[in-house]
This record gives structure tokens, C-alpha cells and sequence, in this order.
């Protein structure tokens, strides 16, 4: 009985909270990709560098962070060389703007990763936490417009009282 009440509990605080399990990462990692990008010999090395760069990026609480990022991603997108870096690029890039709250452009950049790789479970998580953001948002919606609108009726409810 303990262990589902725990479960009933930590389940309303991941609605209020948005529990997903999209990693976080902090200013320690940022700075250790930075260095190795500025290291970097060959272009090789600066491609990959910068791929941990932009993956630690979109995975910051910083939303400056977040959308440096992106910007580096949108800039190497067309000069990605394998269609598997294109599906890399993409899901970060998903992961970016769903960490800015842009989830409808999040959901078109996870369709697109998901068509270079149908069965990839990576973004399949992603779109089941984007499509659960969406789903939460609208219920929000609409208990705020419900309760405006219980409002509204009881403030002319209350009006017509009056005059009476």
C-alpha cells in the first residue's frame, strides 16, 4: 500500500513538474567541451567536439545555453555526412527546442529523426515526452478557461442578484 502511494505522489509531481528523463547538464561539461573544441587538431576531432559541445548545449538548464546550441546545430545541419549524423543532429535539435517549450517545432525536428530511423528508442522517448508536455498543457488550458468561465457566471449570477 506504502509503494503505491509513493507511486500515486511521485506521479502528480512529475505532471507539475514535467518528469521526463531527458538528462540535464551543467556548466562544468560545457566548459570541458569548450576546451576540447579549442584543442581540437584535426577536423575530425573539431566535428566530434563540437557534436559533445551541442549536445551538452541543449541539455542545459541555462536556456542562453539551450539556444547556442541549437544555433550550432542549425548551422552544421546541412553539412552533416551520414544520414545517422543528420538523425544525431535532428534529435538534438528536438531535444533543444523541447527544452525551450517550443514543442510543435520539437515534434516535427523527432518525426524527421524517426523517419531516417523508424525503431530508434531514443526519440520514440522523446516524442512520448513531448506528446505528454502537449496532452498536460492542454488539460491546464482547459481548467483555466473552466474556471474563468465559472467566474464570469457567478459574477453576472451575482449582478443579476443585485437588482433584484
Amino acid at each position: 500500500m506504502e509503494a503505491k502511494m509513493g507511486r500515486f505522489f511521485e506521479s502528480v509531481g512529475n505532471f507539475f513538474t514535467g518528469g521526463d528523463n531527458i538528462p540535464w547538464c551543467d556548466r562544468d561539461l560545457i566548459a570541458g567541451c569548450e576546451t576540447e573544441l579549442a584543442n581540437a587538431a584535426t577536423e575530425e576531432q573539431r566535428n566530434a567536439s563540437l557534436m559533445r559541445l551541442s549536445w551538452a548545449l541543449v541539455h542545459s538548464r541555462q536556456t542562453d545555453d539551450v539556444n547556442r546550441g541549437i544555433s550550432m546545430l542549425e548551422a552544421s545541419l546541412d553539412n552533416s555526412g551520414s544520414p545517422l549524423e543528420t538523425r544525431e543532429k535532428l534529435y538534438l535539435l528536438a531535444v533543444g527546442h523541447y527544452r525551450n517549450g517550443d514543442y510543435s517545432k520539437s515534434r516535427q525536428l523527432v518525426e524527421r529523426c524517426l523517419e531516417i530511423q523508424r525503431d530508434w528508442r531514443q526519440a520514440i522517448s522523446l516524442k512520448k515526452a513531448i506528446e505528454d508536455k502537449i496532452a498536460k498543457d492542454g488539460i491546464i488550458g482547459i481548467g483555466i478557461a473552466t474556471t474563468a468561465v465559472g467566474l464570469l457566471v457567478g459574477g453576472i449570477a451575482a449582478a443579476v442578484a443585485r437588482k433584484k
